[in-house]
């Protein structure tokens, strides 16, 4: 919102600078971005008139003008097209200083004398205009300074608010917070209503009621366009960023500046019939005011005719229905838009202007018929005409209600810190034209105005109060509470550890989007259907992933398309698996390596990591709740990993992830040369933790036997240790996997599977019999159950 301080100043005038104006108003929450003067740096620029006009005799394109300063008469030589005889301009005198240090002096201009200059508004700085001079009005006061004829000491401020902010798009607005902000009285405008002189009228239609609850008009006849806008209503709206057009679209234009209220003014003789509220019908199409031919979709809301459609409702008219100069008879349009309604509308068509700014933030839905008198009695005054009845259209179901919110004194001092006082409150609160009502002590009940959509409960009105108060003035406390230690579960291993132990391993831990592309979620888990979002940020974007792997994947190319080879990435977060009735959210932790297994070094070998290095990884993280012996690791298949090197965890039966190599296909999808090893495990199971328990230190010597024993060589090795534990006793205090062979001397379809079993009694010593016996027992299981024998 840019606006003149002057024309703030003529609504509401602290007795402030401008400096401390501007900081008030940021320190509000409405952030200036700029301060700018309104026109460049000049003096000794008077109202000159122009006298009369001769041809140069040496040049076609140059005049010889006569101009008058009030009390002498100058020759000026001047080059502009639209130097007349009568015309009132800028005149720069002898003496006279312009924006960029130029100085006027006496010249020669092919040999005739120049006693000054006249000027345009872009050499005055004051708009990019140079297509001729600046003409002032008729009336405008010969010999009198240009810069207090028109007020020019003054900027520009331009305010950058936020979205919940639109009641401050307007200086009636700003005056508000401004008056609320010193504690001054705002200057109020008196609008009275305009009495029709005639029963002109056209029927209004609104088929979208929930979208346009509130539909003002008027027919406005026998109006001069060709009477030009005054100059004071032109500067104002130049100074806030608005240029001047004619008198019709001007005045809109000042109404919605002035009071907050989009309003538009149709050629009344373009309407055929009456007005209608509608959606856009298919393949309707609409030229609009800025020449685009766009073609409406069916959930656009239109302003229309019997015939056709007029304009995009809060957003731009049309152009054949546009006032033109041969406009005689206007219809004037004020409406409430519902902001849903129109919100993102502009967007999509590829447009942005001040009127849809304004709806799609909210615009008071008790001001149109405020606005369309104000417009009304302008457009009187400047281009006459005689104006018909209003006409309204209303449907009270579907304006917003207001109800009265409870405001507690306990609440504001708990929220802010500070105590205010009960008349502190109610003088903060009602500076913002807030119905304030004591309901007790230290209770009100706040009736909210309608251009506030942004106060609907109590914290909206306490943070009214911190504003108004001063950000920079609220206490600064620190938060007191009674915190009492947490307690820790030691059934579970928490998050915390798994990443710590990650870490210590050589991984880096990578956050990644929630979000996938459908695609990527095909490759990894094409069993699954994706819940694919209704309004993605991207199109790479668009699925809810079901597996963490993906974007792990992501970051693994990130990294090597930046010549980084090496690489141990894991992140902990959700997978969403089901479908949008039925979505389950479950937290998985899941990790990838790939490249050397060792970091680059004199010492260290080239090798690649393989399926048993994360493994190793994964049986770390296991043993960090104690109790790794829980989980199994088993053949399994995954249509994102490797047939051949994929394995199952499990516990109890429970399934608690997967580990294994990416499939070579998917390998080749993803354009990746180097094998990549994953793993994902579910943490509602891979956190449950064993509770320790106390075990006495045994004072008797342990007894350990090494087994090497002959399978086959699909035999899973942790069925055979599964099988020697359930035969070993109570006694048996470690079963270790030494050595694995198969070769030269052995079966081509068997293997050796070399154990040491370690036992340890807590109150004697175990004797060899005891020994000899248990093992000869674990040999005949091994034998029953796999056909085992002891490797000679």
């Amino acid at each position: 919102m840019k606006f003149s301080e002057q024309w703030l100043r003529s609504w509401v005038n602290p007795p402030v600078s401008q400096d401390d104006l501007v900081a008030q108003l940021s320190m509000a929450g409405l952030e200036v971005d700029d301060v700018e003067p309104v026109a460049g740096p000049f003096s000794g620029v008077i109202v000159g008139e122009v006298l009369t006009t001769e041809r140069h005799p040496d040049a076609d394109k140059l005049n010889v003008c006569r101009v008058s300063n009030g009390q002498e008469e100058f020759q000026v030589v001047c080059g502009a097209p639209n130097v007349r005889a009568g015309l009132k301009v800028p005149f720069a005198m002898i003496g006279a200083r312009l924006p960029g240090d130029f100085t006027i002096k006496k010249a020669k201009l092919r040999g005739v004398e120049s006693q000054g200059m006249l000027c345009s508004a872009s050499e005055l700085k004051l708009s990019e205009d140079n297509a001729g001079l600046m003409e002032l009005p008729l009336d405008a006061p010969v010999g009198q300074s240009v810069r207090d004829y028109l007020k020019l000491d003054d900027v520009s401020i331009d305010v950058d608010l936020t979205p919940n902010r639109g009641d401050c798009l307007s200086i009636a607005g700003l005056a508000r917070e401004v008056g609320a902000l010193y504690g001054v009285s705002v200057q109020t405008f008196d609008i009275q209503p305009v009495q029709a002189a005639i029963e002109d009228t056209r029927s209004v239609e609104v088929l979208e009621p929930s979208a346009c609850p509130r539909y003002v008009g008027r027919v406005l006849k026998n109006v001069d366009l060709s009477r030009s806008t005054p100059q004071w209503m032109i500067e104002r709206l130049r100074r806030s960023g608005v240029r001047s057009i004619d008198a019709a679209v001007d005045v809109t234009n000042y109404v919605m500046l002035e009071l907050g209220q989009p309003m538009h003014a149709f050629d009344l003789n373009e309407i055929k019939g009456g007005v209608r509220v509608r959606l856009a019908q298919p393949e309707e199409k609409l030229v609009l005011l800025d020449g685009q031919e766009v073609a409406l979709r069916s959930d656009t809301l239109v302003i229309a005719d019997h015939e056709r459609a007029l304009a995009i409702a809060g957003i731009m008219g049309g152009e054949h229905s546009g006032v033109s100069a041969s406009t005689t008879d206007l219809f004037l349009e004020s409406a409430f838009f519902d902001p849903i309604a129109v919100a993102g509308k502009a967007r999509s068509y590829g447009l942005h202007t001040d009127s849809s700014h304004r709806f799609e933030r909210g615009v008071d839905f008790e001001l149109p018929r405020r606005a369309m008198e104000r417009a009304t009695s302008l457009l009187m005054d400047i281009v006459g005409g005689q104006p018909g009845p209003l006409i309204e259209a209303a449907n009270a179901a579907h304006l917003p209600v207001k109800a009265p919110i409870t405001l507690r004194g306990q609440r504001v001092e708990q929220v802010l810190g500070l105590q205010l006082d009960s008349e502190e409150i109610e003088r903060l609160l009602k500076g913002l034209a807030l119905d304030v009502k004591p309901a007790g002590e230290s209770l009100w009940q706040v009736g909210v105005p309608s251009h506030r959509f942004d106060i609907s409960i109590e914290v909206d009105l306490i943070e009214e109060l911190a504003r108004l108060y001063g950000y920079n003035r609220l206490p600064v406390r620190f938060p007191q509470a009674r915190l009492a230690p947490k307690g820790y579960i030691e059934s579970r291993t928490s998050l915390s550890n798994f990443r710590r132990q990650l870490v210590a391993r050589g991984y880096q831990e990578a956050i990644t989007y929630s979000f996938i592309d459908e695609k990527t979620f095909r490759l990894f888990s094409p069993e699954l259907a994706p819940v694919l979002l209704a309004n993605p940020i991207s199109q790479d974007m668009a699925a809810m992933r079901a597996s963490l792997w993906p974007g792990l994947i992501k970051a693994l190319q990130h990294n090597l398309n930046r010549q980084q080879s090496r690489v141990r990435l894991f992140e902990s977060g959700l997978r969403f698996v089901g479908s949008l009735d039925n979505l389950a959210q479950e937290r998985v932790l899941a990790g990838l390596i790939s490249g050397q297994r060792f970091p680059e070094g004199w010492n260290s070998s080239r090798e690649q990591v393989d399926f048993f290095d994360i493994k190793g990884d994964v049986e770390s993280l296991l043993n960090c709740n104690k109790s790794e012996s829980d989980f199994t690791f088993s053949p399994a298949e995954h249509p994102a990993l490797h047939p051949g090197q994929t394995a199952r965890i499990e516990r109890d039966g429970q399934l608690v992830g997967y580990i294994g190599a990416l499939h070579p296909e998917l390998l080749k999808a993803l354009d990746l040369e180097q094998s990549v090893y994953v793993f994902e495990l579910l943490l509602s199971e891979a956190e449950q933790n064993q509770l320790p328990r106390f075990q006495e230190l045994s004072r008797y010597p342990e007894v350990r036997r090494d087994l090497a024993i002959l399978v086959d060589a699909d035999v899973a090795s942790a069925d055979v240790l599964s099988a020697i534990r359930d035969k070993a006793g109570e006694h048996l205090v470690d079963l270790r996997l030494f050595d694995v062979y198969q070769g030269k001397g052995i079966d081509p379809i068997r293997k050796s599977l070399a154990v040491g079993l370690t036992w340890q009694h807590p109150s004697r010593t175990l004797t060899d019999e005891e020994i000899n016996e248990t093992t000869q027992n674990i040999l005949v299981s091994l034998e029953e159950r796999f056909n085992a024998t002891l490797r000679k």
